[in-house]
């Protein structure tokens, strides 16, 4: 009963002409306007066969809203939401109208022990329309794998990280402490990396440090190294602020950049990140964030 993958993630803006053009222009996806019950203050972004990835919604500020998980069926979904209840988890359980939108069968709301918004349903409902890059992009390595990640703010970093250890399924797939000012007295920024019950390395992290935007970055990932360097070329031509230049990561071997969204969060765009094989891998404990690169700039 493991939570199958990130299906989408809802984001508030005061903006959202802005995400509209960041959304086609610079990441690739498909600005479909209009389709939920949210009308001219709301824009979806499509990525793959899913009728949205991310819904961008009109609102007095710019704040990440909530990550949208799935269960793989309706007997995981009740089997979880009957663990999650046993803990003595408050759930707010979504309209039918609410779902469909979401396009969803059900889903509950609920918050992590660090306040994080979660919404947690099932059922994959498409439209059967073919996604198309307004730029080029090939394909996203979406589907079964679901958006991405997701990285949030986990003041709480130790009972978060066992809350989607015990009571949503995810598995550990690396910890690390980025020391960011050095010295024997630096006690450094935990980070736990965790894996669904999908193949990619990791759907969430949970990083020991607040995040004003309510999220540290998403990920997005491309099929080759050639769309990386193109998103990375369309991004300065619309003069969106590079968070971090071109790298390679140490634990999920993924070569990315990271640049800044609307909504004041980041997106690692990136290209050839690891798929393990969980009944044979041993979590790892990654004692540096970098092979190389990824040198970082956060202004702007």
């Amino acid at each position: 009963m493991a939570v199958k993958s990130l299906a989408y993630a809802v984001i508030d803006s005061a903006d959202i002409d802005a995400w509209r053009r960041y959304g086609e222009e610079v990441i690739g996806a498909r600005a479909l306007e209009n389709t939920g019950e949210g009308g001219a203050d709301e824009v979806r972004l499509r990525f793959d066969e899913r009728p949205f990835r991310l819904l961008i919604r009109k609102a007095d500020a710019d704040k990440f809203h909530a990550a949208g998980w799935v269960y793989g069926s309706k007997a995981d979904y009740d089997a979880g939401l009957a663990k999650l209840r046993a803990a003595g988890v408050a759930l707010e359980p979504a309209s039918a109208a609410e779902a469909k939108d979401r396009h969803l069968r059900e889903f509950v709301r609920l918050n992590d022990p660090s306040g994080n918004l979660l919404e947690l349903g099932w059922g994959n409902i498409v439209d059967g329309k073919p996604f198309i890059s307004p730029v080029g992009v090939p394909h996203f390595e979406m589907g079964e794998m679901g958006l991405g990640h997701v990285v949030l703010p986990a003041m709480k970093l130790a009972e978060t990280r066992a809350f989607y250890i015990d009571l949503l399924g995810f598995g550990d797939s690396d910890e690390m402490r980025a020391f960011m000012q050095g010295g024997p007295d630096d006690p450094g920024i935990g980070f736990h990396f965790l894996h669904c019950d999908n193949p990619r390395h990791h759907s969430i992290a949970l990083g020991e440090y607040p995040a004003p935007s309510g999220c540290i970055h998403m990920m997005f990932e491309v099929p080759t190294l050639d769309a990386v360097g193109q998103a990375l070329d369309r991004a300065i031509a619309a003069g969106t602020h590079i968070s971090s230049s071109f790298g390679k990561h140490m634990n999920d071997k993924m070569y990315s950049f990271y640049m800044r969204t609307p909504s004041g969060f980041d997106i690692e765009y990136g290209t050839g990140g690891i798929r393990p094989d969980w009944t044979t891998f041993t979590p790892t404990i990654s004692l540096k964030e970098d092979e190389w690169g990824h040198h970082w700039n956060f202004g702007g």
